[in-house]
Protein backbone atom coordinates (compact mmCIF):
# COMPACT_ATOMS: atom_id res chain seq x y z
CA UNK A 1 0.00 0.00 0.00
CA UNK A 2 0.92 3.28 -1.10
CA UNK A 3 2.51 5.52 1.84
CA UNK A 4 -0.15 8.36 2.10
CA UNK A 5 1.68 12.17 0.69
CA UNK A 6 1.90 15.07 2.86
CA UNK A 7 2.00 18.54 2.82
CA UNK A 8 5.32 18.52 1.97
CA UNK A 9 4.54 16.58 -1.04
CA UNK A 10 1.49 18.98 -1.85
CA UNK A 11 3.96 21.99 -1.52
CA UNK A 12 6.49 20.78 -3.87
CA UNK A 13 4.23 19.39 -6.20
CA UNK A 14 2.61 23.48 -5.94
CA UNK A 15 6.24 24.96 -6.48
CA UNK A 16 6.42 22.89 -10.00
CA UNK A 17 3.53 24.18 -10.78
CA UNK A 18 4.31 27.61 -10.07
CA UNK A 19 7.78 26.83 -11.81
CA UNK A 20 6.09 25.90 -15.19
CA UNK A 21 3.43 28.47 -14.82
CA UNK A 22 6.61 31.49 -14.73
CA UNK A 23 8.14 29.44 -17.46
CA UNK A 24 5.07 29.89 -19.99
CA UNK A 25 4.87 33.18 -18.90
CA UNK A 26 8.19 34.02 -20.35
CA UNK A 27 6.70 33.31 -23.54
CA UNK A 28 3.98 34.74 -23.36
CA UNK A 29 4.58 38.15 -22.29
CA UNK A 30 6.41 39.19 -25.14
CA UNK A 31 3.81 38.75 -27.61
CA UNK A 32 1.58 40.73 -25.09
CA UNK A 33 3.73 43.24 -25.33
CA UNK A 34 4.06 43.25 -29.12
CA UNK A 35 0.66 43.44 -29.20
CA UNK A 36 -0.15 46.26 -27.11
CA UNK A 37 -0.56 49.26 -29.00
CA UNK A 38 -0.47 52.11 -25.82
CA UNK A 39 3.29 52.34 -24.98
CA UNK A 40 2.73 52.72 -21.18
CA UNK A 41 1.16 48.90 -21.65
CA UNK A 42 3.94 47.53 -23.70
CA UNK A 43 5.88 49.08 -21.23
CA UNK A 44 4.00 47.21 -18.38
CA UNK A 45 4.56 44.14 -20.20
CA UNK A 46 8.00 44.20 -21.15
CA UNK A 47 9.01 44.93 -17.32
CA UNK A 48 7.04 42.45 -16.37
CA UNK A 49 8.56 39.97 -18.13
CA UNK A 50 11.92 40.88 -16.43
CA UNK A 51 10.65 40.49 -13.08
CA UNK A 52 8.62 36.79 -14.18
CA UNK A 53 12.72 35.89 -15.50
CA UNK A 54 13.38 36.94 -12.13
CA UNK A 55 10.89 34.70 -10.02
CA UNK A 56 11.87 31.79 -11.97
CA UNK A 57 15.57 32.21 -10.27
CA UNK A 58 13.82 32.31 -6.81
CA UNK A 59 11.88 29.26 -7.44
CA UNK A 60 14.81 27.90 -8.62
CA UNK A 61 16.66 28.76 -5.46
CA UNK A 62 13.63 27.22 -3.33
CA UNK A 63 14.31 23.67 -4.74
CA UNK A 64 18.31 24.31 -4.04
CA UNK A 65 16.62 25.62 -0.46
CA UNK A 66 15.15 22.60 -0.37
CA UNK A 67 17.86 20.62 -1.60
CA UNK A 68 14.69 19.25 -4.49
CA UNK A 69 15.39 19.09 -7.87
CA UNK A 70 14.27 22.09 -9.99
CA UNK A 71 11.85 20.86 -12.24
CA UNK A 72 8.16 21.90 -13.55
CA UNK A 73 5.14 20.04 -13.46
CA UNK A 74 2.75 21.57 -15.99
CA UNK A 75 0.42 24.25 -15.05
CA UNK A 76 -2.74 23.58 -16.87
CA UNK A 77 -3.92 26.82 -15.31
CA UNK A 78 -1.85 29.35 -16.71
CA UNK A 79 -1.70 27.50 -20.01
CA UNK A 80 -5.99 27.93 -20.23
CA UNK A 81 -5.28 31.54 -19.60
CA UNK A 82 -2.51 31.60 -21.95
CA UNK A 83 -4.57 30.08 -24.48
CA UNK A 84 -7.54 32.93 -23.90
CA UNK A 85 -5.54 35.46 -24.65
CA UNK A 86 -4.10 33.92 -27.68
CA UNK A 87 -7.69 33.94 -28.35
CA UNK A 88 -8.36 37.71 -27.90
CA UNK A 89 -5.43 38.71 -30.28
CA UNK A 90 -6.28 36.85 -33.22
CA UNK A 91 -9.64 38.97 -32.59
CA UNK A 92 -9.74 42.25 -34.80
CA UNK A 93 -10.54 44.89 -31.87
CA UNK A 94 -9.76 48.23 -32.69
CA UNK A 95 -6.60 49.54 -30.65
CA UNK A 96 -8.09 50.59 -27.44
CA UNK A 97 -9.97 47.59 -26.98
CA UNK A 98 -7.32 44.98 -27.88
CA UNK A 99 -5.27 46.83 -24.90
CA UNK A 100 -8.27 46.68 -22.43
CA UNK A 101 -8.51 42.72 -23.55
CA UNK A 102 -4.63 42.60 -22.81
CA UNK A 103 -5.21 44.09 -19.36
CA UNK A 104 -7.91 41.70 -18.59
CA UNK A 105 -5.76 38.93 -19.71
CA UNK A 106 -3.14 40.02 -17.75
CA UNK A 107 -5.02 40.62 -14.69
CA UNK A 108 -6.46 37.14 -14.84
CA UNK A 109 -2.61 35.99 -14.83
CA UNK A 110 -1.67 37.95 -12.11
CA UNK A 111 -4.88 36.58 -10.04
CA UNK A 112 -4.13 32.74 -10.78
CA UNK A 113 -0.39 33.49 -9.16
CA UNK A 114 -1.82 35.74 -6.64
CA UNK A 115 -3.44 32.78 -5.49
CA UNK A 116 -1.12 30.03 -5.93
CA UNK A 117 2.19 31.67 -4.07
CA UNK A 118 -0.01 32.91 -1.21
CA UNK A 119 -0.95 29.24 -0.66
CA UNK A 120 2.73 28.14 -0.81
CA UNK A 121 3.71 31.12 1.34
CA UNK A 122 1.01 29.57 3.84
CA UNK A 123 2.41 26.25 3.71
CA UNK A 124 6.07 27.75 3.87
CA UNK A 125 5.62 29.17 7.01
CA UNK A 126 3.61 26.27 8.23
CA UNK A 127 6.23 24.10 7.54
CA UNK A 128 9.01 26.07 9.31
CA UNK A 129 10.71 26.81 5.43
CA UNK A 130 11.07 30.48 6.66
CA UNK A 131 13.76 31.11 3.35
CA UNK A 132 11.54 29.66 0.91
CA UNK A 133 8.68 31.51 2.38
CA UNK A 134 10.37 34.88 2.30
CA UNK A 135 11.49 34.07 -1.19
CA UNK A 136 7.96 33.44 -2.14
CA UNK A 137 7.11 36.78 -0.46
CA UNK A 138 8.94 38.80 -2.92
CA UNK A 139 7.73 37.24 -6.16
CA UNK A 140 3.94 37.52 -4.43
CA UNK A 141 4.66 41.37 -4.04
CA UNK A 142 5.44 41.77 -7.06
CA UNK A 143 2.45 39.98 -8.60
CA UNK A 144 0.65 42.33 -6.61
CA UNK A 145 2.38 45.36 -7.95
CA UNK A 146 2.12 44.12 -11.70
CA UNK A 147 -1.93 43.80 -11.21
CA UNK A 148 -2.09 47.16 -9.20
CA UNK A 149 -0.08 48.67 -12.54
CA UNK A 150 -2.18 47.05 -14.59
CA UNK A 151 -5.31 48.46 -12.61
CA UNK A 152 -4.35 52.08 -12.76
CA UNK A 153 -3.44 52.13 -16.88
CA UNK A 154 -6.92 50.44 -17.34
CA UNK A 155 -8.23 53.22 -14.83
CA UNK A 156 -5.80 56.14 -16.44
CA UNK A 157 -7.97 55.83 -19.98
CA UNK A 158 -7.25 52.63 -21.82
CA UNK A 159 -10.82 51.60 -20.44
CA UNK A 160 -12.29 54.90 -21.36
CA UNK A 161 -10.95 55.04 -24.66
CA UNK A 162 -12.12 51.89 -25.50
CA UNK A 163 -15.53 52.67 -24.26
CA UNK A 164 -15.30 55.47 -26.26
CA UNK A 165 -14.48 53.87 -29.63
CA UNK A 166 -17.76 51.74 -28.58
CA UNK A 167 -19.82 54.93 -28.48
CA UNK A 168 -18.19 57.55 -30.62
CA UNK A 169 -21.66 59.02 -31.86
CA UNK A 170 -21.96 60.63 -28.05
CA UNK A 171 -18.87 62.40 -28.75
CA UNK A 172 -17.90 65.37 -30.64
CA UNK A 173 -15.13 64.78 -33.47
CA UNK A 174 -12.55 66.72 -31.21
CA UNK A 175 -13.37 64.50 -28.17
CA UNK A 176 -12.65 61.45 -30.15
CA UNK A 177 -9.88 59.55 -29.15
CA UNK A 178 -7.84 58.66 -32.48
CA UNK A 179 -8.33 55.15 -32.09
CA UNK A 180 -12.12 55.85 -32.82
CA UNK A 181 -11.14 58.20 -35.57
CA UNK A 182 -9.00 55.30 -37.43
CA UNK A 183 -11.68 52.63 -36.85
CA UNK A 184 -13.86 55.53 -38.56
CA UNK A 185 -12.38 55.92 -41.26
CA UNK A 186 -11.67 52.37 -41.81
CA UNK A 187 -15.17 51.60 -41.76
CA UNK A 188 -15.87 54.17 -44.26
CA UNK A 189 -13.51 53.00 -46.81
CA UNK A 190 -14.34 49.28 -46.29
CA UNK A 191 -17.95 50.76 -46.92
CA UNK A 192 -16.80 52.88 -50.47
CA UNK A 193 -15.36 49.79 -51.67
CA UNK A 194 -17.95 47.73 -51.60
CA UNK A 195 -20.01 50.22 -53.73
Amino acid sequence: MAEAKTLHDAFLDELRDAYDAEKQLTKALPKMARAATSPDLRAAFEAHLEETRGHVTRLEDVFAGLDEKVRGKHCDGIAGIIEEGKSVMEEDFDDATMDACLIAGGQRAEHYEMAAYGSLIAWAQAMGYTEAADLLQGTLDEEKAADKKLSSLAEGGINQEAADVSNPEELDDEDKPASAKRSKAVAVAKTARRR
